[in-house]
């Protein structure tokens, strides 16, 4: 930033819903197949090669403060032809559609809203505004660089017989 003081930000839109792997040399889904694409049904419908595909953008946004995200959120599918399209347009089937993900298309068959929101991540918004280099500076219940909390000794051991008890 020219001026650190000032405390700028940005929206972030028009994410691509599928994106090409070059591992795979496929196409994969960009982010998050759960997301609204923009021009919903339509949109999929109408995208038959790779490039038409790769246009289609997801109803998802961003808010970035001074260069970090602090904010992420979008529209959700709540539309079971919207979802089998979503996948199959990658080749999947509608049956591992509906045994992968049976659950959420019987919400969505007996009528989920049309549903959105974001989340705000407060950790990141103070470090930004104190100038924190460090996120885990600013989090509740912070972790070390190894993952560990070392106010609440965790991760720690599993005792034998409370696996067991567990069945694991």
């Amino acid at each position: 930033l020219k001026d650190p003081s000032v405390v700028a930000f940005a929206w972030i839109v028009d994410f691509p819903f599928y994106e090409w792997d070059e591992r795979s040399k496929k196409l994969d889904f960009g982010h998050n197949p759960f997301s609204m694409p923009k021009g919903g049904l339509q949109a999929l419908e109408s995208a038959e090669t790779d490039a038409e595909k790769l246009s289609i953008v997801a109803d998802q946004f961003d808010m970035v403060m001074n260069g970090y995200e602090i904010c992420s959120g979008g529209v959700r599918n709540h539309n079971p032809a919207v979802l089998y399209k979503v996948f199959g347009l990658l080749g999947f089937s509608e049956s591992y559609v509906e045994e992968k993900f049976g659950a959420m298309l019987g919400a969505f068959k007996y009528g989920a809203p049309p549903h959105a929101g974001c989340a705000f991540g407060v950790d990141r918004i103070l470090m930004e505004l104190t100038d924190e280099q460090n996120v885990r500076e600013t989090l509740a219940f912070p972790k070390n660089g190894s993952g560990v909390d070392v106010m609440m000794n965790s991760p720690s051991v599993v005792d034998p017989a409370q696996l067991r008890e567990l069945g694991l």
